[in-house]
């Protein structure tokens, strides 16, 4: 009798050891599944990964671990290489105009930082801008004896060897240099022509902006180097003048017969006077000397400023409609800047036949001075 209760009380131990055993597994079975739902009961603000969603989970230390989703991908932004596309459309300018002429000269006024590419790892490392300086037959460098805001006084001597390295390249790779200096006395302006002449270079001195010269020179009363030959490419040209400001002379023919009675080599003048363009007849009045040898006459054309008063304006135009127009100069709100890498703007100077460079083909000039060419700057630095 004894040792059946002995074995019965062991079995009745062993039960309970066993149920125990089997609801500690059982807890432990269930907690994984009961966390979550408490956890979010008691942060109603916090999502539990739901089946189906694709998210992992894990226990560590007995919290919930949900990983962080990936970050979004990056966002590849374009960037344009602002000088870049100042070549390019130079040379896309000149590319158009030789369609029609094949002895159409381009000459570019500044901008001298384009004639060479800088490093893409490192900006001090340059090289050539080969296409682009084949792309020109000319080039006006400003400011090598001295400048706008210091008449009569040459640059510090780290800017000019700058200019003059940069200048020479050019001259070396097949390109006509012209230097525009400002002053007025007689000395500098016999000075600075002799140090042109000795560089190779064909110089003008005035006291104005060349965009905004309105009369001829009073000195020299007869340019330097006066020739009576014919003048057929740059390479030829001893001197030049500039009037881009007409209106002073009075009508058209009246321009053109005060320029015709001089013995210029080459003539710089802007394509309007006034609100109209120069007619065929003007032009070709003024591709002659006093002497009767023919010269060239070069058109002035913008391509980094729109202006109000030019006549591809349209009335509803203004800053950011069109697309390419930007803001107005400071000194002059007639005058914007312009996202000259756009499509439409470059089409409206050299796309098609109705464009600003074609007219000037169309009304007998025998070159394009390309001006604006140091917008990109305003870009570059942050439209400041």
């Amino acid at each position: 009798m004894l040792p059946l209760l002995i074995m019965i009380f062991h079995l009745h131990i062993f039960s309970r050891e066993r149920y125990i055993y089997f609801f500690l597994i059982g807890s432990l079975l269930f907690v994984p599944c009961s966390i979550p739902t408490a956890f979010a009961q008691q942060n109603p603000g916090t999502e539990t990964p739901q089946e189906g969603t694709g998210q992992g989970m894990s226990r560590i230390q007995g919290r919930v671990y949900v990983p962080e989703p990936p970050p979004a991908p990056i966002r590849s932004e374009i960037f344009l290489d602002l000088r870049e596309e100042m070549r390019k459309f130079v040379i896309a300018i000149a590319q158009f105009s030789r369609q029609y002429r094949n002895d159409f000269r381009v000459i570019a006024r500044g901008g001298l930082d384009l004639l060479v590419k800088r490093g893409v790892l490192d900006d001090q490392r340059t090289s050539p801008a080969r296409t682009y300086i084949r792309s020109l037959d000319g080039l006006i460098a400003e400011g090598i004896f001295s400048s706008l805001t210091h008449p009569e006084k040459p640059p510090s001597a780290e800017k000019q060897s700058k200019i003059m390295r940069l200048v020479n390249y050019a001259k070396i790779n097949g390109v006509r240099v012209f230097t525009f200096d400002y002053g007025k006395s007689r000395g500098f302006i016999d000075r600075t022509h002799h140090k042109a002449k000795k560089f190779g270079f064909v110089s003008l001195v005035s006291q104005k902006k060349l965009s905004e010269i309105s009369y001829l020179p009073t000195y020299p009363k007869r340019p330097f180097d006066e020739n009576p030959k014919n003048i057929l490419s740059l390479g030829q040209v001893k001197n030049f003048v500039a009037i881009t400001n007409s209106i002073p002379f009075g009508r058209q023919d009246s321009f053109a017969l005060k320029l015709h009675s001089t013995n210029y080599d080459m003539v710089i003048v802007d394509v309007f006077h006034g609100r109209q363009p120069l007619t065929r007849r003007a032009v070709e009045t003024l591709k002659f000397k006093k002497v009767g040898a023919k010269r060239l006459v070069i058109a002035q054309m913008n391509i980094g400023l729109a202006a109000s008063y030019k006549y591809y304006w349209e009335d509803r135009w203004g800053e950011g409609s069109p697309s390419f127009i930007n803001v107005p100069l400071r000194n002059d709100p007639d005058q914007y800047y312009v996202k000259y890498w756009l499509p439409r703007w470059q089409n409206l100077i050299a796309g098609d036949t109705n464009s600003y460079l074609y007219g000037i083909i169309r009304q007998g000039f025998d070159g394009v001075l390309i001006d604006g060419l140091e917008t990109y700057k305003f870009f570059e630095d942050g439209e400041e």
